[in-house]
């Protein structure tokens, strides 16, 4: 009895699963078991216009060492530092000095009480923390050379703007309107850009900081497989694209060796580990044509984007940084893994990227910082500007390296963490960079290095460029 009952019940689950399949297709047009497409839904990124960089006029700096000895000089006596109270209930910040003079806190006043504006006793300047840039340099704009105002904070920068109503960029962008415009700007003149505007960052970032590499501990030595299996399985995965599923098949169906999936993106994370810090200090030998885009990995359930930067004469990957945002400081962050390889900066250095405005607010950011280079962005499919037509070769390359990267990627349909997509891309910056031939080099690869070269196999070299990568991080320890 008990037996048909369970049997008529699993029946009925059945039927009733088969029928909400059939009404959610003829509700929502498709089957709800279908798989998400790989490509993310194209949303174009915000129309930002950036504006050329303002013009900076430095102010008179002082020292106020030279001024106490002047006042010493004069009076007979050293000037004394501010006296307070014991008890005082508004106290100058230890950090703060003076923007003119670089005078310490201990010869500053607050001068109107709790309310931040403060006055140097040496030069007799007064300041404020908001104010404090202001004081060390004057922007100015470079159509009208009136001095901006600052105009907004945000968390990464402050927004500067032009308001001289006589400005030769306001005037053009005005009298460029038509007759609608015009109307439309009476009503509502914040969806008009028509003044000029400047954007200083303060992203808590020191560019061309070339830190002492993170070494890892990792023993590769006390994994299972032997250095011959470990080169198979960088091969299958890296190489040609199989996911780590189907590597673990193949090793077991057609080397007898039983391995899973999971063990397989243990080695993975392992060996990217290692090589990470070799292939970013390797001392690269580079041309003066770099190009950049962005493209789309998936992570963890969610759109990321990978950053790649690229030697387009060497073919050699220099910058790979993964983030959750397409921001300018990612964007800062790729350029700077960029410039910190190269031996000494030339002075016409040119990247070409996209249109995406992030690239001119990251070239902004690095000229604040005394780092000088050029940007040319390609617009579009097709050459409809003098820059485009010149520069679409470099951007095509690029673009081949990111339709390379997706056929080895695809299979993997997406990442779980954003560990394991680092490390996905940094085996693959490995494989790019110091084994894969290019028929643009005529079959050589990008880095060429004898001991590598002089091997037969692909799981060969794998094994030699783990090893080369041992060498260098124990040479690093030794001599840190």
């Amino acid at each position: 009895m008990y037996p048909q009952i369970i049997t008529y019940l699993l029946t009925f689950i059945n039927y009733q699963e088969q029928l909400i399949r059939t009404l959610l297709t003829l509700l929502i047009g498709k089957s709800m078991f279908e798989k998400p497409t790989e490509q993310p839904v194209n949303k174009p990124y915000r129309k930002l216009q950036v504006d050329d960089l303002p013009v900076i006029e430095v102010l008179e700096q002082l020292d106020y060492r030279v001024l106490l000895s002047e006042y010493l000089e004069k009076n007979g006596k050293p000037l004394k530092p501010v006296q307070r109270r014991k008890n005082a209930k508004v106290s100058v910040p230890k950090s703060i000095n003076c923007p003119k003079c670089g005078a310490p806190s201990d010869y500053l006043y607050a001068n109107n009480g709790d309310k931040g504006q403060y006055q140097c006793k040496v030069c007799t300047e007064f300041f404020s923390e908001k104010n404090r840039f202001s004081k060390e340099a004057i922007l100015k704009c470079p159509h009208c050379s009136k001095t901006l105002e600052k105009i907004k904070e945000r968390k990464d920068f402050h927004v500067f703007k032009c308001k001289n109503n006589d400005c030769s960029y306001y005037q053009k962008k005005l009298n460029g309107m038509s007759s609608k415009e015009k109307k439309r700007f009476k009503k509502d003149p914040q969806a008009f850009k028509l003044r000029y505007i400047f954007r200083q960052f303060y992203i808590d970032f020191q560019p061309l900081s070339k830190e002492s590499p993170a070494l890892p501990a990792v023993d590769l030595s006390k994994i299972y497989a032997s250095p011959h299996t470990l080169g198979l399985i960088l091969t299958y995965h890296v190489n040609y694209g199989l996911s780590a599923r189907k590597t673990a098949a193949i090793m077991q169906d057609v080397h007898g060796v039983m391995i899973s999936h999971q063990t397989v993106l243990n080695y993975e994370n392992s060996v990217a580990l290692l090589l990470k810090p070799y292939v970013d200090h390797y001392p690269y030998e580079l041309s003066d044509q770099f190009c950049g885009d962005e493209t789309y990995i998936r992570v963890n359930g969610r759109w990321h984007y990978l950053f790649f930067f690229f030697d387009a004469v060497k073919k050699i990957i220099l910058s790979y940084p993964v983030s959750p945002n397409r921001d300018t400081a990612t964007a800062i962050r790729a350029i700077d893994e960029v410039l910190v390889k190269m031996k000494e900066i030339p002075e016409n250095l040119t990247f070409v990227v996209d249109g995406n405005p992030i690239y001119l607010l990251a070239q902004h950011f690095f000229a604040q910082h005394g780092i000088a280079f050029d940007v040319k962005q390609v617009i579009g499919l097709t050459n409809e500007d003098p820059v485009s037509t010149e520069y679409r070769p470099l951007k095509q390359i690029i673009e081949r390296l990111n339709r390379t990267f997706k056929g080895n990627y695809r299979s993997t349909h997406g990442f779980g963490s954003e560990h394991g997509s680092v490390s996905y891309v940094t085996l693959f910056t490995a494989y790019f960079n110091f084994l894969r031939p290019h028929a643009a080099l005529e079959g050589k690869v990008p880095v060429v290095n004898p001991e590598l070269n002089r091997l037969p196999t692909m799981p060969a070299r794998w094994t030699k460029l783990i090893s080369l990568a041992q060498q260098w991080i124990m040479e690093q320890q030794r001599t840190a």
